[in-house]
């Protein structure tokens, strides 16, 4: 998985006073989870923009004057009125421990249901795996290429190379219906054969 880097600093003060003082200087409190110990820190709100406006899936490596933390966003929380980030939540990885996060689902392949007229639609953007760190897949693949008219594509026919999907056998990721074009067109030419099987008779 693609890594972002931010740079940051360590707070000493953590209480609310504090905490809006750092907001007000244009810097986003930040909290970072998973080691022996929280870690709060603060960064310009400028430093976030590829981490949380992207339908993509990062892992972060943050660094705050000499120390380094490779994490993963775990949460965040945005101002109800102007839409500024207010707080985010990190979690620390370990290289020998499996993580549970969201990563975006890629469609690929050309449906033969979708080119005999059927509307595809996207029942899942977004996947939860499992995986160590280094096995975290920038997306899950989901290919279309032998769904019909109909047809559903389920999470137990994804290609999953060293991480586990974390949701139901029976969770649909896809599916192609059929589009009202497409009924109509299927209405009329059962009718014309109904038809032309009259005028045999």
């Amino acid at each position: 998985m693609k890594s972002i880097t931010i740079e940051g600093s360590e707070r000493e003060s953590v209480g609310k006073k504090a905490t809006k003082a750092v907001r007000d200087a244009g810097m986003v409190p930040c909290v970072i989870y998973g080691g022996s110990q929280p870690v709060h820190f603060q960064a310009e709100t400028k430093a976030f923009k590829s981490l949380v406006y992207t339908p993509n899936a990062h892992t972060v490596v943050i660094n705050l004057g000499g120390k380094s933390f490779n994490a993963i966003l775990q949460d965040i929380q945005f101002d109800p009125v102007s839409d500024r980030i207010n707080h985010i939540d990190f979690f620390q990885l370990s290289d020998d421990k499996e993580i549970i996060m969201e990563v975006p689902v890629k469609v690929t392949g050309t449906s033969p249901g979708v080119l005999l007229g059927g509307v595809l639609n996207l029942n899942q953007r977004r996947l939860k795996v499992k995986a160590l760190p280094k096995n975290l897949p920038d997306f899950v693949e989901a290919n279309i290429s032998e769904l019909q008219m109909g047809n559903k594509l389920y999470v137990t026919k994804l290609v999953t190379n060293n991480f586990k999907l974390m949701h139901p056998d029976n969770t649909v990721v896809c599916q192609v219906k059929i589009s009202r074009a497409a009924m109509k067109a299927a209405q009329e030419a059962a009718k014309a054969e109904k038809g032309a099987k009259g005028k045999k008779k």
